[in-house]
């Protein structure tokens, strides 16, 4: 059963959430919230295991509000809802910690195949989708200014998990990066669940954010 807590300021969004959740048996609502400090205070009393997360909310916006929850350690995970490349802040949420993101107007069955990703700790959307937005919005970062080769956390990979995290910041999927370095889906499975944990990365979607951060990953130019 996967505990989910709903934040959305919208009284019938919560609504047509809820009624979604309520009606599929492997899905618990523990609670509503319509602000962002609702959100962190719900969080921390009920400890659900996805928090569906606004961006705009009045108050703290839900970018703050995934921060805070993030920053507290605890096992909760973060699905933004959004309007994918239209919202300019969804890249922001991802920065803040959030696990990924979700069109508010997704079908239903995306929706909870969404929070069954997101409760296994995967990327709720295919990675190539994941590289599209940040693309778009890493146009404006700065250089790193500190060599990549000089981060702690490369220190541990092998050789062949700095090709699967170069492979992950490149969007590549399981199956394509077992295609390219001619390894099983399984290998490469194992592969990325050590990757994760040796770069303390919460998913997918984080390792491709430290593959940008530390240069690793170049923005492609818009289209």
């Amino acid at each position: 059963m996967t505990t989910v807590l709903i934040v959305d300021d919208h009284p019938l969004q919560r609504f047509g959430f809820r009624m979604l959740l309520d009606s599929n048996p492997d899905t618990e609502v523990l609670g509503e919230a319509s602000r962002g400090t609702e959100a962190v205070r719900m969080a921390s009393e009920l400890h659900p295991d996805v928090i569906l997360m606004d961006v705009r909310m009045p108050g703290m916006d839900g970018i703050e509000a995934t921060r805070r929850i993030v920053d507290t350690g605890g096992r909760s995970r973060v699905l933004i809802l959004t309007t994918f490349d239209l919202d300019e802040y969804a890249h922001a949420a991802l920065r803040a910690g959030a696990s990924g993101f979700l069109l508010k107007d997704a079908h239903p069955e995306e929706l909870l195949a969404g929070i069954r990703a997101v409760a296994a700790g995967d990327a709720v959307i295919a990675p190539a989708l994941t590289r599209r937005l940040l693309d778009t919005f890493t146009q404006h970062l700065e250089p790193p200014t500190t060599p990549p080769t000089d981060d702690p956390r490369l220190s541990t990979l092998t050789t062949r998990e700095h090709q699967i995290l170069l492979a992950i910041g490149q969007g590549w999927t399981n199956g394509e990066i077992a295609a390219r370095l001619f390894l099983s889906e399984s290998t490469v499975k194992t592969h990325v669940g050590r990757v994760l944990a040796k770069i303390g990365a919460r998913d997918r979607v984080q390792a491709v954010i430290l593959t940008y951060d530390l240069g690793l990953t170049r923005p492609n130019a818009p289209e």
